[in-house]
């Protein structure tokens, strides 16, 4: 008969066991799930990330403004020379009579042993003077090898004394949510500051340009990271940083929300700036839109996917290959078309002359056609050509008309990717004016048909309405979205 004492120390026994045995499982744990350590990644890579500072010669006479003082700038920072000489001197005190100028500055990555830097495109945009600054203090002056503005991106050249140590591009496409991702740069002039956070979203459209599909991260990024680069755990860039979201009325600083342009885009940009001083990226020849609920039931779609065509441009490769207005597109050579902001960037890096499927669902049934990709940069050249020969106006249905010319764009805000006429007036008591047409409108279509100068679509109108017709479709783009408005002629 064993003693009841005896089974309660062996109770009390096994338990000591248990908890020590539970304790060193803690322990592994907590091991195998510790912080990284990132002081060898960053010291291996400090010397491949530089400060730019950037000088820009004023047109107006007015004195630029600095939210800093020239000494909250580290001695080795590109900024304290530009900023001394500004606030110490000021333009009043100058010796000999010059220009205003006005300063930037933000980061970049040396990609080639023998100075090519990347960066971003507002980084050194309408810089006079472009001054780069190596780990070691070294200061070179830049010169441009070419920009993407739709990208933000840029190479920038220096011709340094020796080889000097280069990052490696990482693939984003690997890249997942919650991954870690350190930032290095320049923020505030502060040269060589590290920055830790994770991956928050991928793909992320914050609106900025056609191509957008950022990472978005809370590793810290401030005004002067602009253009450094977003590192991975194996010390490779994964992202080129860009942007962040800053609250109204913020001081301008990191509040967690930061932008940047993931590698499998900056890196075949890059190149391509690289072997040809600019982008060359597929063209369609397509204006589109999303499908949403509404539109996928009524053409009997079994979901919302893929993107409308709203406008078929004439001569373009898609108006070759036979697509019309009003099918969906719902795969890309084979690859499906998730959503409508997909497919730019699907055609934007397909290669220019290669042959390709679209699958699209037309009147109730799939068809598929191959299409032949032409250049997106030769027909914008084209299209903006064919917008500055007529900067007319013209009036009908009680709009008046201008022709959709650079600086019509600049002034609306109209993006790149609309084509038409700009509505720059609206009669009050027209049905124009009843049926909700504003100043800013872009006039794509004028029953059905594509327009280009406030003419053309006075013709098209004319032409309708001597066919009996009393009531003429426009297709309207406003801010970026596309709508139909029946507007009545006056004879109606």
């Amino acid at each position: 008969m064993i003693r009841p004492s005896l089974v309660y120390r062996s109770i009390v026994a096994f338990c000591f066991v248990a908890v020590l045995a539970g304790a060193s499982s803690t322990r592994v744990q907590a091991a195998e799930t510790a912080l990284p350590d990132f002081a060898d990644l960053t010291e291996r890579l400090l010397p491949s990330v530089v400060s730019i500072a950037t000088v820009m010669r004023s047109a107006s006479g007015q004195r630029p403004q600095f939210p800093l003082p020239p000494d909250a700038f580290p001695p080795n920072s590109p900024f304290r020379d530009f900023f001394r000489d500004f606030f110490e001197r000021g333009p009043q005190q100058s010796p000999s009579p010059r220009p205003p100028r006005s300063f930037g500055g933000g980061s970049g990555f040396l990609i080639e042993a023998d100075g090519y830097i990347v960066t971003n495109h507002h980084v050194i945009e309408d810089a006079d003077e472009i001054a780069v600054t190596l780990h070691d203090g070294k200061t070179y002056t830049a010169e441009v090898k070419g920009t993407d503005p739709k990208t933000d991106l840029a190479l920038i050249k220096i011709e340094p004394d020796a080889p000097l140590p280069i990052v490696e591009w990482g693939d984003s496409d690997t890249a997942r949510m919650g991954n870690w991702v350190f930032a290095i740069g320049n923020p505030f002039g502060l040269s060589s500051t590290l920055t830790v956070g994770v991956i928050s979203a991928l793909a992320r459209d914050i609106r900025s340009g056609p191509f957008d599909s950022y990472i978005q991260t809370d590793a810290a990024i401030n005004r002067g990271n602009s253009g450094g680069p977003l590192f991975n755990l194996d010390g490779e860039v994964i992202g080129v940083n860009t942007s962040i979201y800053s609250p109204p009325g913020g001081a301008g600083g990191s509040v967690g929300i930061g932008f940047a342009v993931p590698s499998s885009i900056a890196q075949n940009v890059v190149a391509q700036i690289r072997e040809l001083g600019r982008t060359r990226r597929g063209w369609l020849g397509v204006q589109i839109q999303g499908v949403g609920e509404d539109i996928a039931e009524s053409l009997r779609l079994e979901k919302p996917a893929g993107a409308l065509v709203a406008v078929v441009f004439p001569d373009s490769p898609a108006d070759q290959a036979g697509v019309q207005p009003g099918d969906v597109l719902l795969k890309f050579d084979g690859t499906d078309i998730p959503t409508v902001r997909d497919l730019p960037r699907m055609v934007a890096g397909a290669e220019v002359g290669s042959e390709i499927e679209l699958d699209l669902w037309r009147d109730g049934r799939m068809e598929t056609v191959r299409v032949t990709l032409g250049e997106l940069e030769t027909a914008e050249a084209a299209l903006a050509s064919a917008d500055d020969i007529e900067p007319a106006s013209g009036e009908t249905l009680g709009l008046t008309l201008a022709t959709l010319t650079p600086d019509e764009r600049s002034r609306r805000t109209i993006g790149d990717d609309v084509h038409g006429v700009v509505v720059t007036g609206v009669a009050p008591e027209s049905d124009a004016a009843a049926k909700g047409m504003q100043v800013g409108d872009v006039i794509v279509e004028v029953g059905r048909k594509p327009v280009r100068t406030p003419s053309a679509a006075v013709e098209e109108v004319d032409r309708l309405q001597q066919e009996g017709q009393t009531s003429i479709l426009l297709l309207v783009n406003r801010e970026g979205s596309n709508l139909f408005v029946a507007l009545r002629t006056a004879e109606s």
